[in-house]
């Protein structure tokens, strides 16, 4: 974990949203720092992903404001709102590549709309994050529908990091995903937030991820935020919105598996000689 005492990078303030009588959100106040990992979390119908397409301007609410990257985004126009998603990279859910381009085309889509790069750099850098994102060469020619669930993941993982981005937003990054899988992916945010500093947002229902890889998390619960702040925290909150999202027994099993991770390095020979720290959990 990082610390998380950056300037914000995202700013929530009294978001309110409607959907007919429908109330979505009310006076719903976050803020997201730099360099942390933050994620949402609240059962069906609680407003997360409606809140992260209010973030990547998908959708405006209907009160309050919304400022990403200092800019606030009831007042952007379309260059400066062109502008501002060339800064951030999101990964949906469902992968949201182009069914009809190679996967290696897809993750070089960003580059060939947004810069003016020769065709064959544009492959290089795409390569280059497939890469990353710890998918072979070979994938690169394949098209989405030959991955599996876990390579597609990473493929939209890579073709949001196209354009090095300050600010990655995930979409249930680990959803329908085996356990290997999910554990990759898990391995793989903490890397990149590791190399590049980056600022990450995510919608999750992995109880697992939760507690692996996030700083802060927020619980959203009637239209408001229940509770913030890290999962050790959340698991001491008298709050019962905040208590019921720990009371099942995924979320015990999850909970003892961290401790006992936590543990297990804490009685490693590597913790007494520094070297604990500099090893990829």
């Amino acid at each position: 974990m990082t610390s998380v005492a950056g300037a914000p990078v995202i700013e929530l303030s009294h978001v309110g949203t409607r959907f007919g009588t429908h109330v979505v959100h009310e006076d719903l106040s976050l803020q997201v720092r730099q360099g942390e990992i933050f994620a949402l979390v609240g059962g069906s119908g609680s407003g997360k992903s409606t809140l992260l397409r209010e973030m990547i301007l998908l959708q405006r609410p209907d009160s309050g404001s919304v400022r990403v990257l200092d800019v606030d985004l009831g007042t952007v126009n379309d260059e400066q709102a062109l502008l501002l998603r060339q800064r951030w990279g999101v990964m949906f859910q469902h992968g949201g590549l182009f069914a009809a381009l190679t996967v290696l085309e897809n993750v070089g889509l960003p580059l060939r709309e947004h810069t003016t790069l020769e065709s064959p750099l544009i492959d290089e850098i795409a390569a280059w994050k497939l890469a990353l994102s710890g998918l072979q060469p070979e994938v690169g020619a394949q098209y989405p529908a030959q991955l599996s669930g876990g390579m597609l993941k990473r493929a939209s993982l890579a073709r949001a990091l196209a354009l090095d981005p300050e600010l990655l937003f995930l979409d249930e990054p680990t959803a329908g995903l085996d356990p290997d899988s999910a554990d990759g992916i898990d391995v793989l945010i903490r890397k990149l937030r590791e190399l590049y500093g980056l600022s990450i947002v995510m919608i999750t229902h992995d109880l697992d991820l939760l507690w692996q890889v996030t700083d802060r998390v927020a619980v959203l619960a009637d239209g408001h935020v229940q509770g913030v702040g890290s999962m050790d925290e959340l698991s001491r909150m008298d709050v019962p919105a905040v208590q019921k999202f720990f009371a099942g027994s995924r979320a015990r099993a999850a909970s003892f598996q961290h401790a006992l991770a936590g543990e297990r390095t804490a009685r490693s020979p590597l913790a007494t000689t520094g070297e604990a720290a500099s090893k990829p959990k």
